[in-house]
């Protein structure tokens, strides 16, 4: 079980990291105005983050509903993956950055997204992405499981409790989306893959993010940009990242 003062504690310092890395903002603000691209701005509804963390999204988008599992100064409201209170058809676009990888019934959810958006609403999420140097960075590097072998629970079991139980596996995004995947048939049920773009964020990586030292200043940045461009062109070996984004068919 994921404790609120555990949640919240992780939140705290993950905000004391962000006040001293401005690289880390600029990068997250590249990020979110990536996945903002992507916003259906002609549907009526709420754009809804789920896992907001910080809440720093409102810096690309200051109307977007923010919410997280606990409260904390930067969300709107609590909610739960599983259990939105959102109407039918009330949200337009559902963000998630990081968190699709933490929900242990990934099907249970996307059932769920599909009930609160209207027809052409979009799920839009920036996850990790197992290549050759993905699977380095995240599997030596990053404290949550890859579990590319792990079986995915797609639905809980009858008696399963859709509680704050703490779950990760890295690979999800990656093997659910994949060309092969097992689960085409499942997510093809109501949505639509609209963008599947994979690129090797090596300004991220290098960065150190929340918890590790930065490896270079934010003068480099152009530079270090310069190499990702080179490397994107090789997704299944340096890819750490994969933007996707579904509609509600």
């Amino acid at each position: 079980m994921l404790s609120e003062s555990q949640h919240n504690t992780e939140i705290e310092n993950n905000r004391v990291a962000w006040g001293k890395k401005p690289l880390l903002q600029q990068l997250y603000r590249d990020f979110y105005e990536k996945m903002f691209a992507f916003v259906r701005t002609d549907i009526s509804g709420n754009v809804v983050e789920l896992g907001s963390g910080l809440g720093a999204f409102k810096a690309v988008y200051p109307n977007v509903i923010t919410t997280d599992l606990f409260a904390n100064p930067g969300i709107d409201r609590v909610e739960n993956a599983y259990h939105l209170s959102f109407k039918q058809g009330e949200a337009s676009n559902l963000i998630l950055f990081d968190v699709f990888h933490h929900l242990r019934y990934p099907g249970q959810a996307l059932e769920e997204f599909a009930r609160v958006l209207p027809r052409d609403g979009r799920v839009i999420m920036f996850e990790p992405y197992i290549s050759v140097l993905g699977a380095l960075v995240y599997g030596l590097f990053h404290h949550e499981s890859v579990a590319l072998k792990q079986k995915i629970s797609w639905f809980p079991p009858r008696d399963a409790s859709m509680d704050n139980s703490y779950y990760a596996a890295q690979g999800n995004a990656t093997r659910i989306f994949s060309v092969s995947s097992l689960y085409k048939e499942d997510v093809q049920k109501n949505w639509r893959l609209i963008k599947k773009e994979k690129c090797s964020a090596l300004s991220y990586v290098l960065s150190g993010g929340f918890s590790k030292p930065c490896l270079y200043p934010l003068s480099l940045l152009p530079v270090i940009r310069g190499v990702e461009r080179a490397l994107d062109c090789l997704p299944l070996l340096f890819a750490t990242r994969v933007l996707i984004v579904l509609e509600r068919k």
